[in-house]
Formats: structure tokens, C-alpha cells, sequence
């Protein structure tokens, strides 16, 4: 045999070898943590996104407009529920995102998360809140996509909240008595990543806490909360929960959030956010404070868990609606916790799921 042609079909060979061989190495698809923090920072980041969302804004119908075609693009019908409110005597709007990922029943599980901002005048970005809720409820949609669940689940994106809870009140509202019996849980995705630590609450066992219209339907059921709590504790970031503290049960929580509306129905809630409770703040162990960081201090004194003068502090370990609210600066401030605490949400959603054990 000719042994140019020896060598030539050699080389044609190793060729073929080593492109198979690079095929093998193309890099991994991006997880749904690594995915969420993408969305984090396209969302909250002025330098690669959108940035800061203040309510009722042109940047608030941008966010809107930016979720919904992430969520069709991945084949969701995405209903856009707009709403009006009065803020001050004014009459102001915003709208809803609704997308369903239709499960073997037609009970729902409701996953919530807002995606307005506000503290821009601060320099806030709403990085934490709420952008991080917003992203991980995205990066669970997508994961989720085309697969049948046991339950019916509804991502609900919520606008104007930070001036009243307007887009959860407007969509609960819009509930009839068949669609509210259906809700079987509703988890709120506020705030879940930048604080100390990640807790999750059910709604407080004093239903005068919430002030319903209906007091008689109240829940507090903590059954949604106890078992995202089990099912953390199968990961490496376990929920905490809240001990007791002056007004508030062990991991209850109050009514400042989307959750509330939803509790107000009936519908058992579970509320999770990264805050620090072991803090004595400025009105005692209330989770307003979320981190102890000195740099969220004038100065703070670990041995009181509390301000060196209480008097004087300005700060309270506050990170939501402050110049620390943005990537680059928890970057600074927390070297990969935005990443691990929204990647470990992210998991335990989705986990919880597929198998929510309601």
C-alpha cells in the first residue's frame, strides 16, 4: 500500500477522533441556579439590564415587559392582568404576569414574587428586593417547562408592591369562589437572598395581625411552611425558622408582604426571606435588620446584638431600599452569598414542586 495514503487515512482519522472527542467537552447547559443569577443581574443590573424598577414607572413596565417574553419564549400563555390603585389621593397603575404550568390536577400551587423596586433615590437597584425573587421564580419556570407536576402551578409576578401590595390585592380580587377553593398554597418569594439568614413563616396565628375583610376565612395553616422547611433540610442550605419574639410566634410572620391578600382567602401561605432575627433593631428582634456586616452599621456591638448607641445609629443592618441593594455592591459586602442563597432557592422550589406533599 502507497504510505502517503497510509498516513493520509491516519490523519484523516485522528481527525475524526479528536473532533469527537471536543464534541464530548462542549461545555455543560447552564443549571437553574446558574440561570437565576443570570436573571439577577439582567433584571437589577443598570450596567447589563434594566436596574432599578420604582413603582408605577416606565422601568417597572419595562421589567413587566422583559418577564413576560422570557416566560413565552419558553412556551407559556402569559396573562397580563393590568390594574389601577390610588396612592396619595392619585390614581396610579401596573400590571400582573400570570403563567400556568398546567399539572396532573387542577389545584393550584401559587408562586409569587414582586418586581417593582424603590430606594433609587438611595441608589437601590432592588437586587435583593425583589429582584432575586423575581429571577428565581424564572429560573424554576424554565426548568419546569413541558413537565406534568402533580399540582397545577401559577407563577405570578406581581407589580406595585412596594407602595401597598396592589398587583396581590388586585389579583386576588379578581378570584372567584371556584378559583380560590382550587388555590391549595401560595408561596411568596420576597426578598430571598443578601441577608444573614433564609427563613421561611407561615402567616401569624392572630389573624387581627392581617386585618381581613373576612376574618372568619383567615388561614394560618403552617403546613406550606413546614414542609419547604423539610424539604430545605435535604439540601446544604436549610430554612431557618424565626424564634419567638415580642408579637410574633416562632416562625409566623406579619403582613407586609404579597403573602398577606392571599392568607386573607384562606389559602395556606409560606413567606420566604434572607433577613437576620437574632438582631435587636431598631424596634427590637424583628427581622428589619437584615445583617450584621459592619458596613450596614455606624457600629455595631455583637455582644447586645444591637447598635453601639441605639440612639444615634442611622443604619440598622439594612440592605432593601438603600445604596447596598445592588450586585456590585453585595458582591463587595458578601462575597458569593447572592448566588448560593438564590441557587439554593431556586433547588428547594423546585424540588418542593415536584413533590409538595400537600
Amino acid at each position: 500500500m502507497n504510505k502517503t495514503l497510509v498516513a493520509l487515512s491516519l490523519a484523516t482519522l485522528l481527525a475524526g477522533c479528536n473532533t469527537s472527542s471536543n464534541e464530548s467537552e462542549a461545555p455543560a447547559a447552564p443549571t437553574p441556579a446558574e440561570q437565576a443569577f443570570e436573571y439577577l443581574t439582567q433584571l437589577s443590573s443598570s450596567a447589563e439590564g434594566i436596574g432599578a424598577r420604582p413603582t408605577g414607572s416606565a422601568a417597572e413596565t419595562r421589567a413587566a415587559d422583559w418577564i413576560q417574553d422570557h416566560l413565552t419564549g419558553w412556551g407559556y400563555e402569559v396573562e397580563r392582568q393590568p390594574f389601577s390603585y390610588q396612592r396619595r389621593g392619585e390614581e396610579k397603575s401596573s400590571q400582573n404576569l400570570i403563567a400556568e404550568l398546567k399539572g396532573e390536577s387542577d389545584n393550584v400551587i401559587l408562586i409569587g414574587a414582586h418586581y417593582d423596586s424603590t430606594g433609587e433615590e438611595l441608589g437601590s437597584e432592588g437586587a435583593t428586593d425583589n429582584g432575586a425573587g423575581v429571577a428565581a421564580l424564572l429560573a424554576v419556570a424554565e426548568a419546569l417547562k413541558g413537565q406534568t407536576l402533580p399540582y397545577t402551578v401559577r407563577f405570578a409576578f406581581f407589580g406595585a408592591e412596594e407602595n401597598g401590595l396592589n398587583g396581590a390585592k388586585a389579583y386576588t380580587a379578581s378570584l372567584d369562589e371556584a378559583a380560590i377553593a382550587r388555590l391549595l398554597a401560595m408561596v411568596n418569594y420576597d426578598t430571598i437572598a443578601g441577608g444573614d439568614i433564609v427563613y421561611v413563616h407561615s402567616a401569624h396565628s392572630d389573624e387581627a395581625e392581617y386585618g381581613c375583610a373576612e376574618p372568619a376565612r383567615y388561614s394560618h395553616d403552617p403546613k406550606v411552611r413546614d414542609r419547604l422547611l423539610a424539604i430545605s433540610e435535604l439540601t446544604q442550605t436549610p430554612f431557618a425558622i424565626h424564634p419567638s419574639y415580642a408579637g410574633y410566634p416562632e416562625g409566623e410572620t406579619g403582613s407586609w408582604s404579597d403573602h398577606a391578600p392571599f392568607a386573607c382567602l384562606g389559602v395556606p401561605i409560606a413567606y420566604v426571606e434572607a433577613t437576620n432575627f437574632t438582631i435587636n433593631g431598631a424596634d427590637g428582634f424583628d427581622g428589619y435588620s437584615q445583617s450584621t456586616h459592619p458596613a450596614l452599621w455606624d457600629c455595631y456591638d455583637e455582644g447586645s446584638k444591637s447598635a453601639c448607641d441605639r440612639d444615634s445609629e442611622t443604619q440598622w443592618g439594612k440592605i432593601w431600599h438603600t445604596e447596598h441593594d445592588r450586585l456590585d455592591k453585595m458582591a463587595e459586602l458578601f462575597p458569593g452569598r447572592v448566588e448560593q442563597q438564590l441557587g439554593a432557592n431556586t433547588d428547594i422550589m423546585i424540588r418542593f414542586l415536584r413533590d409538595p406533599g400537600l
